[in-house]
């Protein structure tokens, strides 16, 4: 086997267990996370987590790379429209983005949500969350400054903590078994940011 397949393996392994680990977290929670549960959910043998991550805290720093690495696939950062092409358009693509988040990806917005209530325990740990974060906020803070935004820092808070809390609540809070449709989050998005750039 070549160095390069050789790495090649080991990334797609890595993967593999960061995965497993991730849908354990939403299926068991915090507690339900062990280096035996993700190999066997990963099935691989036993081991295999040690020797990628050999510790715990190791074994969630990997899941939260992971996590930004697959929440990136869901936000479409790299569909996030042109400031030019409107107002419309912005709140099309953050709707959708939100909407995948509620729908299809709910279990990894829900393994997200434990990893955030671990990383205020674990300051070791919140650095990793943070910065996996950082790359969403700081472009919808670009979108919103060339929109026009005269507090582009507020304004993103303000986007970021009703997306949250739309999540959170549909996910794992009080509304839980209601999802809005596609066509509500828009409508409230374009409430949102239309009156924060008074339009």
């Amino acid at each position: 086997m070549s160095a390069r397949t050789a790495s090649a393996t080991g990334a797609a392994r890595a993967g593999l267990v960061a995965d497993a680990a991730l849908a354990l977290l939403a299926e068991r929670g915090m507690r339900g996370l062990t280096h035996r549960a993700v190999d066997e959910a990963a099935g691989l043998p036993q081991g295999s987590t040690s020797n990628l991550a050999r510790t715990r805290q190791a074994l969630l720093e990997l899941a939260v790379r992971r996590l930004a690495e697959r929440e990136a696939r869901v936000l479409a950062l790299h569909e996030m429209p042109d400031p030019r092409a409107g107002l419309d358009a912005l709140v099309d693509a953050l709707a959708l983005a939100t909407h995948r988040a509620l729908t299809r990806n709910r279990e990894l917005t829900l393994a997200r949500y434990e990893l955030a209530l671990e990383a205020t325990r674990r300051p070791e740990l919140r650095a990793y969350f943070d910065a996996a974060g950082a790359r969403f906020r700081e472009q919808l803070g670009t979108l919103v400054t060339a929109m026009g935004s005269a507090a582009p820092a507020r304004h993103v808070l303000s986007l970021v903590a009703w997306a949250d809390g739309l999540m959170f609540s549909c996910v794992a809070g009080s509304f839980h078994a209601e999802v809005p449709p596609l066509d509500d989050v828009r409508a409230d998005l374009r409430e949102l940011i239309g009156g924060m750039l008074g339009r």
